[in-house]
């Protein structure tokens, strides 16, 4: 274990002076109203609200998830978070420009815009608890058992040090600054993590016990682990990490950050953009950095892991502190950062503190909004002040804080995390895909997903007479019982009324075979819907979504070959990306000429 010096404090310092001055500098303006301090007055950049999402995905856990991926399955076994481009893709194309065009502050909010009635209201104060609260939670909770094996490993130090101190400073720059603080700081975070993953890459590369990039690569530990896609000839591997995402988990399950349709902070920031066109860019701009851009410097490190910390014992050796219910193989990639010169060793605790920042600042502001707009502004005092609202938004904020520092100690590894939540979500999905473009679906339909899912996935997971099955069993079962249900619940249950559903379209263009009815309804009535709403061009979004998926797949694959020193390929592959890019950006000019810029181009 590395004793850090006078150098390393240093570059932790200078880090925590830039976060603290932009915290302070971005009081007064978070102060204004609820609108600055949840969406800086919606009047982002597309540049800076893409730094934001990556920031925000490259949290602290990330990297020891990646690394727990590659150890136990192999670098193909990512295809679990690498098919969620497919509705990450469409969320660019189609759904940015309706989220933008809705308006809401949350995407809570939009349940009300949505549906009618009282149970509009229920489902959105029940989603506010369910999501605010819950979920939000969980994901702040993974984050910081990251930062407490980040922490242990590296420096030796105790979880509830840990959790006091990260915690704690994480709270008050959210509480300072709001929303601005974090989109500018997560700009800052995200150059400061990604130079600190690079920057451990290399260094473990030439450990000499690596000795180089051509033997790790050929390494009886790493070798059969290179492979971006699973052995044809392996079925059931082929089934669990390819077939399985590709075909069903990109489109049933919801998680946070990548739920179909878009949701949670990804659609903060669609509302927080200056124009729809700025919300396109920002999510494309993150998907790229996301997918393409982000995993090989982890996946390197992870594959290094495997030459100097073959196993668990071998980590369990290296760092007794640890206690023995977090020691996983998440625990890896903090291992390797002993390895590291003064300055280095500073800048890689600081890029991490800087993910984790990045993340959990996200989710108190994300989760302090629901909890302000969709339930206390809602339903406990609707005539509240802007100053009482953004005072309340900084009460959640620390309340939020509290309680994922104490769901942490209880948690054991971010790949178990990562699947609850993932089966928790299963079979919601199509729904949040289709309530834009099915005028039938109403708030019952939302109801039964999420408590069904819940149910179901509870059942599978914990009941004894199926631990048989795999986690990929688990999702398939979970989406077939789950959407079958609130289909049902949808045909048993009355549709929304009339005006809530003109308005609706009124807003966000919404249009084509789904709302056909709802057209034919406005005009019986004399309302000529289609004069009032300009519609998303779908199909046209759908055949971008489709090129962009190819483009960047194509990006990562091709730096994929370069790392591993397999030039022609890489070549072939750097040629398709290219064209495959110069082609989306034709399509996607027509899609944007389609749109409105609210008058910035």
């Amino acid at each position: 274990m590395i004793t850090p010096n006078f150098l390393d404090y240093a570059v932790c310092f200078v880090f925590f002076f830039l976060m603290a001055l932009i915290g302070v500098v971005s009081a007064i303006r978070a102060g204004k109203s609820s609108s600055e301090f949840f969406l800086s007055g919606r009047n982002m950049p597309w540049w800076l609200l893409g730094f934001s999402l990556v920031a925000t995905t490259f949290a602290a856990d990330t990297p020891n998830f990646v690394a727990n991926v590659v150890r136990t399955q192999g670098v193909a076994g990512n295809w679990c978070w690498w098919a969620f481009l497919l509705t990450g893709m469409v969320t660019v194309f189609i759904y940015a420009k309706l989220w933008h065009r809705l308006g809401v502050l949350t995407d809570i909010e939009f349940y009300e815009k949505r549906y009618s009635g009282k149970s509009a209201a229920l489902v959105r104060g029940f989603r506010t608890l369910y999501l605010g609260l819950i979920f939000n939670t969980v994901v702040m909770a993974n984050v910081t058992l990251a930062m407490i094996k980040i922490l242990g490993v590296s420096l030796g130090m105790d979880p509830i040090v840990t959790i006091v101190s990260a915690g704690l400073i994480t709270v008050i720059f959210s509480v300072l600054g709001g929303f601005t603080a974090v989109i500018w700081a997560d700009f800052i975070m995200f150059i400061v993590a990604m130079v600190g993953a690079i920057a451990l890459a290399v260094v473990t590369v030439q450990l000499p016990e690596v000795g180089g990039l051509s033997n790790l690569l050929a390494h009886p530990n790493v070798s059969w682990r290179l492979s971006m896609l699973p052995e044809l000839s392996q079925t059931d591997l082929v089934i669990t990490l390819l077939v399985i995402p590709l075909a069903v988990q990109w489109w049933s399950a919801w998680y946070p950050g990548a739920e179909p349709g878009g949701g949670s902070y990804v659609a903060q920031r669609m509302l927080a953009a200056k124009s729809e066109n700025h919300a396109l860019g920002a999510t494309l701009f993150f998907n790229f950095c996301h997918y393409a851009v982000r995993p090989f410097p982890w996946i390197i490190v992870a594959l290094a892991s495997l030459v100097v910390f073959p196993d668990i014992a071998s980590l369990r050796e290296a760092f007794p502190n640890i206690p023995e219910h977090m020691m996983k193989d998440d625990l890896a990639y903090p291992a390797m950062f002993q390895f590291l010169p003064h300055g280095l060793f500073g800048l890689m605790i600081t890029s991490l503190f800087a993910a984790y920042m990045s993340t959990i600042a996200t989710h108190l502001n994300l989760g302090s909004s629901y909890m302000v707009n969709d339930f206390y502004q809602r339903f406990v005092r609707p005539d509240a002040s802007e100053k009482k609202l953004v005072l309340m938004g900084r009460v959640w904020t620390v309340i939020l804080m509290v309680l994922a520092s104490v769901m942490a100690l209880y948690l054991e590894s971010a790949m178990d995390t990562f699947q609850i939540i993932l089966s928790i979500g299963a079979g919601t999905g199509l729904l949040f895909l289709l309530r834009w473009f099915w005028w039938r679906i109403n708030a019952y339909s939302e109801i039964a997903a999420m408590v069904i899912s819940f149910i179901v996935a509870m059942t599978l997971r914990f009941c004894p007479a199926l631990n048989w099955m795999s986690d990929s069993e688990r999702l398939v079962w979970g989406v077939a019982i789950t959407t079958v249900g609130w289909l049902i619940v949808t045909f048993l249950t009355p549709a929304d009324d009339d005006e809530t559903l003109f308005d609706f379209v009124r807003r966000t263009g919404a249009s084509g075979l789904g709302w056909r009815k709802v057209y034919e309804k406005a005009a019986a009535q004399g309302i000529d819907l289609r004069s009032e709403a300009e519609p998303v061009n779908a199909p046209l979004g759908l055949l971008c979504s489709i090129i962009g998926c190819a483009a960047i797949f194509s990006s990562l694959f091709a730096v994929g070959k370069w790392v591993y020193l397999q030039y022609l390929p890489a070549a072939v592959l750097t040629g398709i990306s290219i064209a495959s890019w110069l082609l989306l950006a034709v399509c996607a000019k027509k899609l944007i000429r389609r749109g409105t810029d609210g008058g910035q181009q």
